[in-house]
């Protein structure tokens, strides 16, 4: 029996290393914290790390934290590397995303009311935190809609910024409230670049306008990311 499914397990493996649920047919979110995988966990870390290794100025955040793995990661490194001076800021509606408004979100509804799993409140969020004895005065919370939210916060330097927003819309309103605040040498880093077209354009749209010609590195199958010149 062990030979049999020594294959299948292997499989499943992969598909979780990489951000893909396998206990379901149907279902494409996975139980725990993140849907990220362990590729971008991994890279997330190795971001941090470098980040502060090399003096890169600002806080962490991430845009878009649905269960918060992605940022008890970012927290634990920090934690981990005796660093007390910087936050992590979570900006979410912590009630799903935005339906869409845009034209290029068309045909992409995925707000609460079609899929109810993404929204995840502030408070299970906070529960995560607390579990890894990881809650303290420096986990900041950013509740509400980018567009309400992100350009009017009190976030003024940002080490690596982390956007996993899905639209089109969330993520043009992210790199237009908060790109000017990441510091030199600081990461940004782009969830579903891959996997969304709308993102992707955003994405390309933002670098464009800006002049950006730094080039876009995959990170596994979807995300991307660039490190500010």
């Amino acid at each position: 029996m062990p030979g049999k499914l020594g294959p299948a397990l292997e499989k499943k493996r992969r598909a979780r290393a990489v951000g893909f649920e396998t206990l379901s047919e149907s279902s494409f979110l996975p139980l725990g914290y993140t849907m990220i995988g362990r590729q971008r966990l991994d890279h997330l870390e190795w971001c941090v790390t470098t980040a502060l290794h090399d003096g890169v100025a600002g806080d962490l955040m991430e845009c878009g934290v649905w269960r918060g793995g992605a940022c008890l990661l970012m927290k634990a490194v920090l934690d981990l590397n005796g660093d007390q001076t910087r936050n992590v800021w979570l900006a979410d509606s912590f009630a799903g995303l935005p339906p869409p408004l845009l034209p290029e979100d068309q045909g992409m509804d995925i707000s609460r009311e079609n899929v109810p799993s993404l929204a995840v409140s502030r408070a299970r969020v906070e529960r995560a935190f607390a579990d890894f004895g990881l809650l303290d005065a420096r986990v900041r919370f950013l509740p509400g809609f980018f567009v309400d939210t992100l350009a009017g916060c009190c976030v003024e330097h940002i080490a690596v910024l982390r956007l996993d927003g899905d639209l089109y819309s969330s993520t043009m309103q992210a790199l237009e409230a908060l790109y000017d605040r990441v510091s030199p040498g600081g990461f940004i880093i782009i969830d579903d670049y891959g996997a969304l077209a709308q993102c992707a354009q955003a994405v390309e749209e933002f670098r464009a306008a800006r002049g950006i010609t730094t080039p876009i590195t995959m990170i596994d199958w979807t995300a991307a990311f660039w490190r500010k010149s």
